[in-house]
This record gives structure tokens, C-alpha cells and sequence, in this order.
């Protein structure tokens, strides 16, 4: 084990297992520590016991004893050890961590590393014994998350850890890890100094342009040149070379070409910089990483923009952009220096601008997972806006934007949406899981708002900077032009919204300000020729109705008059504009669109938010599981398990299957079949088998004895060599049918898919799909979210069906092993559900913990 992490004073360290080379600093280390800190479990004040652990490092028992070591710049900080103390799943724990060191985190993020390989390696308990003066030991264990028993007994107490990685460990985690994160990110958004490296005479040089720009937004802080072939570039002096600046910049801005970026990512180490943005493109990635984490410095890019900041304790505008951005509470991260400049240049023009702009180009290093850290506790920005081509670590993505979300509007920007990367599946389910799917499921249950273009982007963020959101999806369209004010009404619809049925008392009121050739129901159509004043009168009438929840109005000018001016805001509701031109904001805060249509989707990205921050958070705490039977189930099979197995696996989650019996004779299968005293279903167990109803592998209502004998006999025909058995299950009654199935991602971890069940199930591309683990939202989103949701639901017990979902996502997040599950069908009743049919397909599972704090390394 080898990684880079942050502390929480956003210094980097790397942690490691330790060997018979580390002794001598482990002793060190020791022998650094005050007398009182040497009352550890880890060295015990007998040298004896010393020279024990040391004997043991030199002859290392991995399986058994392990020691985690947090360096950096070559000195060791701390350790972190376990021993394993039954056979079982037990082991004894310890720390030790430098004096100086104490209270920035090391201790914590040793524990957490070692958690997560003690579990990668079956160890599912810790025991700790702690002496009562030292209370901050004690709190390295208990603010794990993961305590479970605390004992005092005299001097000492006694700690126990069950190193499941629960909700309170995972939120501890990534608390820690968000404070580590902004202290770091520091040194790239919040610089106090500044060197550009590479800062070319040239004005058409990337060098220069970036310098310019520093000069020209009057950066707040020191600012360096390097260039050895000029004495000054844009008003700036210039240094030959890092090492020759007066000063370590805590920021250097990378602009030489690409194969002098690792030289120079060195010598900016060596110096002391902080963090580096590089520009250049066609950079050895694994060549740069080197310098970075042996030096402990952050990294933005390298092939990117560069970054900016408008606050004005820092006005820095580090990029090669045209022109500095407007100051505003935007924060924007992409992939993409041309989506960064349109973005900019499109909210710019609307008199929005940004807090930060970060160009992560191939982000070896920061990425949008940093950034959300960053801006959820940044004041200045109010709404985040990404461009992600791609997802490093998508669950903790998911998990980081869904805390961020429900205080700040998050958007993303689609990209990369073509099946092109679609593999090839066997089930059902697997055949479901594009790339998009999985990213849209991310992206809906973390609250991020998914748009498709640029100009959409910046339509919702003119919502969202301006407007209130909605308390319901009621619109009322009020328009002088009938026509478009029926395009607006369409496009609500389409957009998910719903058109309000006006009051009496709005429609009376309505009739006495407008003629009587206009229309008072919704859309209101108040004719060419009222003016802006009378316009705004209806305004406020359609507002007051308690039915509606926002207005869209469309205006036209004509000779008579144009009543644009008399759209306003409205208290506690928003107000969003058509009018046919240029996108624009009004008077007052109102956005005003181009063409309604655009009106309408902004509108519904707005309820979209509402909707989603006032769905519950909580997940169901589920009885009745099994899991040590259903890992022993898992650990002994490869491919798809046998039916019985299958039933057995989701026995132990609890969840509602037939069952049925697997016959490898037809006298075994005849047994069955009079054993259940009801017609059976005989299916067909082969080699390459799936979907046996297309395959032929299926007999439905068999009665005697003489017709499974039959049917056992013609699957043996039919199939040969390639059949191992016939599973025979008792008919189940009939009702409607459901598919639910799991597939697991590599990276995005299990998608749960629910769909049209039965032998429609291919008839139709109607599936919803949702990542795994599930609120109970998001089991609700399962549950109605394919089209013919209502039809398969209608007059079945809802409560029965949204517990299999959750059972069946129980089972995928604790069993990694699982890559594809079908159930299919799921019969649902009035009183319940039942386990008709199901496949799953297991495969060697190589341990990962997403949420583990680490950085990239090379």
C-alpha cells in the first residue's frame, strides 16, 4: 500500500506500509516523543516489549501484523499498527505519532488507511486500549466514526471498532477530508504570491497573455516572472529560473513546453511552491506526478485554461483568456478551456459573473470533486456550475454533491452521452446500464441539475441567480399574443410542468382589466392592445391565485404598445420572460428568454431543485439479513450460480422467493412436482442458457407426473451435454410483473434497474434506473419512474414491492462480488410480491474503497 493524502492543514504525506527499512525511523520516532507520550498501547515503556516489535518488523507476518507509516519529505510522522489475535477477524490496534505533529490529522488518517486494508484483508474488528490522561488518543479512535464499545477499566480503556464503513464513519471521512481539501486549495485560489514560468515576450505567447492578465486584474499579491532570456515581460522583472526568485511563490503558473514541465515541476518543488497550474498540453503525466507528490505540491491541469478568483482580496486572473472574467458568485470547473470561455463570455454578457473558474484539462491532480469541497464552504459562490467529461471517483462525486447540493444549486453539463461505450451484457438488466444511464442516475440522486448545452446552462443560472424557487409545478402563461402564449403552454407540458386552473375570483378580476375579446383561462391571452401598466395589473391578479406557483408571461411589441415593461417580480414566486430576441434580464430580477420554449425547460430546472430538496434523506434500516450465509454463498461460485443458490443468496436478505427444487434425475424432478401437491414450472438449467423462455428451456403448468417426466426428457434432447438439472418450482398465482436487476460499474458501483417485467420485458425500452445505495426516494423514483410504472402497479401493495428495492440494493452494495442480478419476473399482488425467477452472475472481487482520502499517484 502506497498513498498521497491530504492532513487537514492541507499539507501532503504519504502513507505506506512499513518494513525492515523503517526501523530505525520507527525508533526515532519513538525516542522523539515527551516520557508522557510514550504511555501508548503501540511502545510500551518496557524495552523488551520494544525490541519484540521490532523483531517483528524485521521478520514481517503480513497476513497477521501490519504497520502503516504517514511520511513526508522523508521523516516519519507517525504509525499506525495491527495484530491479528484469533484466526478470526480480531486484531489488536495501536498509534504513535510524532509530538509536533499531534492534532493535524495524522493519527486519523493513519486509522482510516489502516481500517480499510484490515478490511480488504478479512479483518472485520479492532480492539485499543488507551490510558485515561490521554485524551487525545482517545479522540483519534472515537472520532473514526466507527466506535462501537468504549470500557473504561481504571487507567486504561478499552475501545472496540466494527470496521463497517457506516453513515457516521463515511461522513466523519469526508468531513476531514473537505477540511484538508480547502486548506490545500488555498495555495491554487487564494494565493499570496505568484511566479509565471515560461512568460514570453511575445504578446501572441501563451506565457504573456497570462502574465498580462495577472498585471492587468491588478493580483493582489506578489507577482514573478521567469524568462532567462528577457529582464522584464509586462511590466514584471524577470528571474533566469525558479531558483534565483527572491522568494518561493506559493502559486507558480507552468507555461514552458511540455517535455521541460517535469524539470521544472521540480525545481518549483525544491524552491518550496506550494501548488502549480500547468498550461502546458502533451505533458508526460506519470514524469509530472513525480515531482508533485514528492514535493507535496497541488496540481491544476496540465493541458488546461488556468484559473481565476474575483474576490477582491485576490484578483487573480491566472488563465489565457481574451479578457478578465466579471466578478459574481458563480463557481466553474471544466475539463474543456472552450466550454470555460463560452460559459464566461455567455454570463458576462447577462451581467453575471463568476467567483472562481478552475480549467482542470486532464486533472492529474484537483479535480470537481475538490472544487465542490471548496465552494461549499466558500461565502462567494452561491451556485456551482461543471463540465465533467469524466468522473475519477464517481461515488464519492455522488456523495460530496449531494451534501453540497442541498445548500447549493449544483449543474452539470452532459457530455460524452453516446452508447458508444455500451459493453456487451448477457442480462437484462447489464444490457440497460449505458454509461449515460448510470451518470443521469448519479447526477438526479445527488441533486444535480443535468443540462445539455451551454446556452441551457446559463438559462438556468439567470433562473436560479434571480428568482425564487417554485412551490409546486402550477404555471400560468400570461401572454398579448395568443399564439405564442399556446407554444409556452405546450412547452410547459413538455417539460414536466402543469398548466394551473385559475380561480373564479382571478378570472373576474382579469375580465375587468382586459377586452372582451381576450381569453381570462390559462394561457391568458390579454390581446395587442393593452399597455404595460394594465399588463402589470394582470401580473399581479395571476400571482395572488393561490393555484398557481410561477408565471411565464411572452410579450410582443407592436405598434399599439409593448408591455415588457410591465413585467416585474412577484413576492414569494418566480416570474420568468419570453420575448423573441436576445436573452436579457428585466426590470427588477426577472429573466427574459428569447423564445418561451427556453422559458418553460428553465422553469422546470428550477421546480427540478425544489423537488429534489424536499424529498426525504433517509435510508431504511432493513432486518432480517444474513450476510456472513450470503458472502459464504458468494465466495465458493464463479459466473452464474445454480437456481438453488440463487434462491438461497436471496433468502439471506430477506428476500420473498418461490423457491423451488433443482432435479438432476427425472425421477428427482417427479419427487418435486409431488411433493409441492400444485403444478409446477420446470426450467431447463444448460450451459449458456439465460433467457430460457426464449431458449426453449421453460414447461408452465405441469400437473402429473407423466408430463415432467416428459419435459425432463425433451430438455435433455433439446440441450444434450450443455443440461445440469431442471429447477422445478411451484406456480405462482398471477398478477402483474416487474424486473428488477443489478449490475455493478467499476467505477459508479451498483445501478439497480427496474422495468416491465416478464416476457415483455425486451418489448420495450422502458426502464428507471437509480444508483445503489437507496433513500427511500430513491426506491420511490424506481418505483414510478419508467412509463408503464402505473399500469404494472395498479391495485399492488407499493410497500411490499419498494422493500425488495431496498433489499435488493442492500445486497449489491454488500456484495461486491455480485455484477449482474435479474430478477425477472417479480409477481406483484394486492398483498405483496414474490421472487418468480432470478439469475445472478458472480465474479472475483478486488477490494476498493472509494471513500478512502487518498490523492493520485503515479
Amino acid at each position: 500500500m502506497n498513498a498521497a493524502a491530504l492532513l487537514t492543514d492541507g499539507t501532503v504525506v504519504t502513507v505506506r506500509e512499513l518494513g525492515p527499512d523503517d526501523v530505525s525511523a520507527l525508533l526515532e520516532l519513538h525516542r522523539g516523543l515527551p516520557i508522557e507520550d510514550r504511555y501508548l498501547r503501540f511502545f510500551s515503556t518496557s524495552p523488551r516489549q520494544l525490541e519484540d516489535f521490532v523483531e517483528r518488523m524485521v521478520s514481517p507476518d503480513p497476513p497477521r501484523h501490519v504497520v502503516l507509516g504517514a511520511y513526508r519529505e522523508g521523516r516519519l510522522l507517525g504509525a499506525a499498527s495491527y495484530v491479528v489475535v484469533r484466526e478470526t477477524d480480531f486484531a489488536e490496534v495501536a498509534l504513535v505519532v510524532s509530538h509536533a505533529e499531534q492534532a493535524h490529522g495524522v493519527g486519523t488518517l493513519l486509522l482510516e488507511h489502516l481500517a480499510s486494508l484490515a478490511r480488504s484483508r478479512g479483518v472485520r474488528r479492532f480492539t485499543a486500549e488507551v490510558l485515561t490522561i490521554n485524551g487525545r488518543m482517545l479522540r483519534a479512535f472515537t472520532d473514526m466514526g466507527l466506535v462501537t464499545g468504549i470500557v473504561p477499566d481504571g487507567e486504561v480503556i478499552y475501545i472496540e471498532l466494527v470496521l463497517e464503513p457506516g453513515e457516521a464513519y463515511l461522513d466523519a471521512t469526508s468531513a476531514r477530508e473537505s477540511r484538508a481539501d480547502v486548506a490545500s486549495l488555498t495555495h491554487v485560489l487564494r494565493p499570496a504570491s505568484i511566479a509565471v514560468v515560461g512568460a514570453g515576450r511575445s504578446p501572441g505567447s501563451v506565457g504573456h497573455a497570462v502574465l498580462h492578465n495577472l498585471v492587468d486584474g491588478n493580483f493582489t499579491g506578489d507577482l514573478y516572472a521567469v524568462n532567462p532570456h528577457a529582464k522584464s515581460v509586462a511590466g514584471v522583472d524577470c528571474c533566469s529560473s525558479v531558483g534565483e526568485l527572491p522568494e518561493a511563490p506559493e502559486l507558480a503558473v507552468l507555461c514552458v513546453p511540455a517535455k521541460a514541465v517535469p524539470a521544472v515541476a521540480e525545481e518549483c518543488g525544491r524552491r518550496g511552491v506550494r501548488a502549480l497550474v500547468v498550461i502546458s498540453s502533451g505533458v508526460n503525466a506519470e514524469e509530472l506526478l513525480k515531482p508533485v507528490r514528492a514535493h507535496g505540491m497541488r496540481l491544476v491541469g496540465p493541458n488546461c485554461l488556468g484559473v481565476s478568483t474575483s474576490s477582491p482580496g485576490v484578483r487573480m486572473n491566472a488563465t489565457f483568456a481574451d479578457h478578465g472574467p466579471l466578478a459574481g458568485r458563480i463557481g466553474l470547473v471544466t475539463q474543456s478551456g472552450g466550454i470555460a470561455i463560452g460559459v464566461r463570455e455567455e454570463l458576462r454578457r447577462l451581467g453575471l459573473g463568476l467567483s472562481n473558474l478552475v480549467s482542470t484539462g486532464d486533472k492529474l491532480d484537483i479535480s470537481g470533486n475538490d472544487l465542490l469541497m471548496w465552494w461549499e464552504q466558500d461565502r462567494e459562490t452561491a451556485i456551482i456550475a461543471l463540465y465533467l467529461e469524466s468522473f475519477g471517483n464517481p461515488r464519492k462525486f455522488a456523495r460530496i454533491a449531494r451534501r453540497v447540493a442541498a445548500s447549493k444549486p449544483v449543474l452539470a453539463i452532459r457530455a460524452a452521452t453516446s452508447e458508444a461505450g455500451q459493453r456487451a451484457a448477457a442480462s437484462h438488466t447489464a444490457s440497460t446500464a449505458t454509461s449515460s444511464v448510470t451518470r443521469d442516475a448519479l447526477f438526479r440522486q445527488a441533486g444535480v441539475i443535468a443540462v445539455d448545452s451551454v446556452p441551457e446552462l446559463t438559462d438556468t443560472v439567470m433562473a436560479l441567480s434571480w428568482q425564487p424557487l417554485p412551490s409546486g409545478r402550477s404555471v400560468a402563461v400570461l401572454s398579448n399574443a395568443g399564439g405564442l402564449g399556446v407554444l409556452a403552454a405546450d412547452a410547459c407540458v413538455r417539460q414536466g410542468l402543469h398548466m394551473a386552473t385559475l380561480g373564479d375570483e382571478t378570472r373576474t378580476a382579469l375580465a375587468q382589466l382586459v377586452p372582451r375579446t381576450a381569453s381570462v383561462h390559462n394561457p391568458v391571452d390579454t390581446t395587442a392592445v393593452v399597455d404595460e401598466a394594465t399588463f402589470a395589473r394582470c401580473l399581479d391578479v395571476i400571482g395572488a391565485d393561490p393555484a398557481v406557483d410561477a408565471v411565464i408571461t411572452v410579450t410582443v411589441p407592436t405598434a399599439l404598445g409593448d408591455p415588457t415593461g410591465g413585467v416585474h417580480d412577484i413576492a414569494g414566486k418566480p416570474v420568468l420572460a419570453a420575448r423573441t430576441g436576445q436573452t436579457e434580464r428585466l426590470a427588477g430580477e426577472v429573466p427574459c428568454y428569447a423564445e418561451p420554449a427556453r422559458a418553460a425547460a428553465a422553469l422546470a430546472r428550477l421546480a427540478e431543485r425544489a423537488d429534489w430538496l424536499a424529498r426525504p434523506r433517509e435510508f431504511a434500516r432493513l432486518g432480517r439479513i444474513d450476510l456472513d450465509a450470503a458472502k459464504a454463498i458468494v465466495a465458493q461460485g464463479q459466473g452464474w450460480l445454480p437456481p438453488d443458490e440463487v434462491v438461497s443468496l436471496l433468502t439471506a436478505f430477506g428476500l420473498p422467493v418461490l423457491g423451488g427444487t433443482l432435479a438432476t434425475t427425472a425421477e428427482h424432478a417427479v419427487a418435486a412436482q409431488q411433493a409441492y401437491h400444485v403444478p409446477v414450472a420446470l426450467k431447463a438449467v444448460a450451459d449458456d442458457l439465460l433467457h430460457k423462455s426464449e431458449g426453449g428451456g421453460v414447461e408452465l403448468g405441469v400437473t402429473d407426473a407423466g408430463g415432467v417426466a416428459e419435459a425432463f426428457r425433451a430438455f435433455q434432447e433439446r440441450f444434450g451435454d450443455r443440461l445440469r438439472g431442471v429447477f422445478v418450482q411451484p406456480m405462482a398465482k398471477g398478477g402483474r410483473e416487474l424486473l428488477v436487476g443489478v449490475v455493478t460499474d467499476e467505477k459508479f458501483g451498483p445501478l439497480v434497474v427496474t422495468g416491465l417485467g416478464g416476457v415483455d420485458t425486451d418489448l420495450l425500452d422502458d426502464r428507471a434506473a437509480a444508483l445503489a445505495p437507496l433513500s427511500t426516494a430513491d426506491a420511490d423514483d424506481l418505483l414510478h419512474g419508467f412509463r408503464t410504472a402505473g399500469h404494472v402497479l395498479a391495485g399492488a401493495d407499493e410497500q411490499a414491492v419498494r422493500e425488495v428495492l431496498l433489499r435488493v440494493a442492500e445486497l449489491a452494495g454488500a456484495l461486491p462480488e455480485v455484477v449482474e442480478l435479474d430478477i425477472n419476473p417479480l409477481v406483484l399482488t394486492d398483498t405483496g410480491c414474490v421472487v418468480v425467477d432470478a439469475r445472478v452472475r458472480v465474479a472475483q472481487a478486488e477490494h476498493t474503497d472509494p471513500f478512502l482520502r487518498r490523492l493520485r499517484t503515479p
